[in-house]
């Protein structure tokens, strides 16, 4: 979706940066003489392929296709979208994802490796708040409507069951049918990141490293469990307590329960994914404790 998508293709970005984490460490800092050197980097010209091969075009077929729903329900047609947005849109979906890697990397080869780990998380969760919260709270409605008539037929405060009979609707939408085909593409990047992974722990001589099963499982999990529970936990914090008090609430929840290594969940999937080393920003939480 063209609000949404500025955020995925960051997290795609910065994902496959984590996922070469090794391979990246071991080029060092950059100097000046180098650092235009590594775009040609293998992994970086991959990340771009991938944003501009499969990831941008899926965009713009869906907007194409549903411009009501891909824009969440803003626009009614394709005349309502200038041509100007359009470009735009197909543009970022590729220079976020640059941007992401960049960043991440940059902050791996100054051995900050947990901060580029979260990078990716970063760009998952503003993507899952905007499609359960939105700007008015009505994320999730813009989401599960195939069109704008299904999203102006949403009640103001739906009903549990009615808001999942309306769920159950629109998996049987074309746009579901077709976010279920496009699923490959997702295919296509688990399998890259998890080879990516699997090759920096053997040049690396990792011991106990994680199967490519066990990589796909969390990768998913931090991404729809985690990030995805973080979103909707702000959501329900903004809708009970307002802007003001629920998203200081939001941030002090995320915070201590994800991101804080002594206490957050992404800490220890960082250690699990074994990406961290001597010379990691984080400290170890057990080994910090007075």
């Amino acid at each position: 979706m063209v609000q949404v998508d500025v955020f995925w293709s960051y997290a795609i970005g910065a994902g496959f940066a984590v996922a070469a984490t090794r391979q990246i460490a071991r080029t060092g800092a950059a100097t000046s003489l180098d650092r235009w050197q590594r775009l040609s980097s293998p992994y970086f010209a991959a990340t771009v392929l991938y944003c501009a091969l499969l990831f941008a075009p899926s965009g713009v077929y869906l907007l194409w296709a549903f411009p009501d729903w891909e824009t969440m329900q803003v626009g009614h047609n394709h005349t309502s979208l200038p041509a100007w947005l359009v470009t735009v849109f197909a543009i970022t979906n590729v220079t976020q994802g640059m941007l992401g890697y960049w960043v991440a990397a940059r902050l791996i080869r100054g051995g900050h490796r947990y901060a580029a780990f979260l990078q990716a998380g970063l760009g998952y969760f503003g993507m899952f708040f905007i499609l359960v919260h939105g700007w008015d709270g009505r994320g999730y409605q813009r989401f599960f409507s195939a069109d704008r008539g299904v999203f102006e037929a949403w009640p103001q405060s739906p009903s549990i069951g009615d808001a999942l009979g309306r769920v159950g609707q629109w998996l049987t939408s074309p746009v579901a049918l077709t976010l279920a085909g496009m699923s490959v593409i997702v295919v296509v990047l688990l399998w890259m990141m998890s080879d990516w992974l699997r090759d920096g722990y053997r040049h690396g001589g990792v011991s106990g490293a994680p199967s490519t099963p066990v990589i796909v499982a969390v990768t998913l999990g931090s991404v729809f469990v985690v990030t995805l529970g973080s979103a909707i936990a702000a959501s329900v914090l903004i809708h009970l307590l307002g802007w003001w008090i629920g998203v200081p609430a939001a941030m002090t929840l995320i915070w201590f329960g994800v991101v804080w290594p002594r206490t957050g969940i992404a800490y220890r999937l960082f250690q699990f994914l074994q990406l961290a080393d001597e010379s990691s920003d984080v400290v170890h939480p057990v080994a910090t404790r007075v």
